[in-house]
């Protein structure tokens, strides 16, 4: 492996490649740790730090958020928002594919029509990034970000800068919604000029850069044993998922002899990849998505004497050690897996498509009869990868049963994190290793 990561670098175009991502990157993170203007930095420290040591585990509902950030987001720097606008557009744009004939259409037109769907996501994107950093800004100034600590002037208002409290809101907003739209510019220039998917990648950076960060605090809340337990416990999950990442069921297909004028196409064998994980990650993020939702209610909805129902919530469905709140994510992400696989994998455009060009499943008749045995076989193999999903999900929530405590909440070894790390760096290494097989060297994948 080591031979291939210096042949890698001996390549002239690959090490370009290579070099430009990492000073992209390198751009990425100085802006998520510049300080948006009208921001006291020295003031919002001492709120995080402040919302940390509470014993209801700070800030709660806006942990995964700062994850998937870097760290911006608590910051209230530049880049607050992160990738996460992108990305909540992006996925509404699929779900739009499916009830909107014309994003349909769009969709099958090719490259033209795939470019115009771009446009309509990152106009989706700016509008997302606006109402987001304007229910920040809100947060922060009321505490509530900072989970209800006493944070006296977190935004200087017209006491501390003489300028009224609006503009210096509406500056804040406009600066963190352009930050969002520097990011999916940094990440649009990985893609054309670097290695991997821009927008994956910066993901993946945001993540990486708070390891050091959570991993220092574990150490130093539950001490030096616990914290080699879960390097450990770390190590077994990663290997897991990388192994049913993998993992695919192929369906082999027969294409048949055809003469098209003088020449003769077909007769050649192939097949189908059905992965384990067909939905990725996007079920786990829909459902945790939800899951926060009465979490976010609660604390708009805090109140001297709340009633029996705001109890409940409270004790069952906003916290993640209670079993109903397990129960109901596994279910979830079961359901989102199904319904997400079934937009996105048709098997009657599959087997319209083999039965036009000649093509047939060995055993199978073509037309309905492949689709319906395509659809047999990707049910049952959505129900291995949903249970797949649910059970690196819910680990950090047993975490908070077995130390009773909530600190490993923002621990990156579970859950959707683990997910989104993992599979980036096997897409980036799979493009790596093919550019190195191009020019005849061994690849890192052997």
């Amino acid at each position: 492996m080591l031979s291939a990561f210096i042949n890698a670098f001996r390549t002239p175009d690959l090490r370009k490649k290579i070099l430009f991502t990492i000073f992209i990157v390198g751009i990425y993170r100085l802006g998520a740790n510049v300080p948006s203007p009208g921001v006291s930095y020295d003031r919002v420290q001492s709120c995080v730090e402040a919302a940390e040591a509470q014993e209801e585990g700070g800030m709660g509902v806006f942990t995964l958020l700062n994850l998937f950030s870097g760290g911006a987001l608590l910051q209230l720097s530049v880049f607050a928002l992160g990738i996460m606008p992108y990305i909540t557009a992006s996925i509404i744009m699929q779900l739009l594919r499916v009830v909107i004939p014309r994003l349909e259409m769009l969709q099958k037109e090719g490259q033209s029509g795939q470019a115009k769907i771009t446009q309509y996501t990152r106009y989706l994107t700016l509008g997302l990034a606006v109402l987001q950093s304007s229910a920040f800004v809100a947060l922060a100034q009321s505490g509530q970000l900072f989970g209800n600590v006493t944070c006296p002037d977190v935004i200087p208002g017209q006491i501390d800068t003489g300028i009224s409290d609006w503009i210096v809101v509406s500056t804040l907003v406009i600066t963190m919604t352009a930050g969002t739209g520097v990011i999916m510019w940094l990440g649009e220039l990985i893609t054309d000029r670097g290695i991997g998917n821009g927008m994956s990648t910066l993901i993946f950076v945001s993540i990486a850069a708070q390891l050091p960060t959570e991993g220092w605090r574990i150490q130093q809340t539950q001490g030096p044993g616990p914290f080699i337990a879960l390097l450990g416990v770390a190590v077994l999950i990663i290997t897991a998922v990388v192994f049913m990442e993998l993992g695919q069921r192929r369906i082999p297909v027969q294409y048949a002899k055809r003469m098209i004028g003088r020449r003769m196409y077909g007769n050649t064998s192939t097949y189908i990849p059905l992965k384990i994980n067909q939905a990725g990650v996007i079920p786990v993020i829909f459902a945790s998505s939800i899951l926060y939702l009465p979490q976010l209610g609660l604390q708009f909805a805090e109140s001297e004497d709340p009633g029996p129902v705001y109890r409940w919530v409270e004790q069952n469905i906003a916290l993640p050690t209670s079993p109903i709140y397990i129960v109901t994510y596994v279910l979830m992400i079961i359901f989102f897996t199904y319904f997400y696989v079934s937009i996105t994998f048709n098997p009657n455009d599959v087997a319209d498509n083999m039965k036009k060009y000649g093509g047939f499943v060995p055993g199978i008749r073509p037309g309905k009869p492949t689709a319906e045995y395509l659809d047999f076989v990707l049910s049952r193999i959505t129900l291995a990868g949903s249970l797949y999903l649910a059970a690196v999900a819910v680990l950090p929530n047993f975490f908070f049963i077995y130390l009773d405590s909530d600190q490993f909440i923002n621990f990156p070894f579970g859950g959707t994190a683990v997910l989104i790390m993992v599979g980036v760096g096997l897409e980036s290494v799979k493009q790596i290793e093919s550019q190195l097989m191009q020019r005849n060297y061994e690849g890192f994948l052997r």
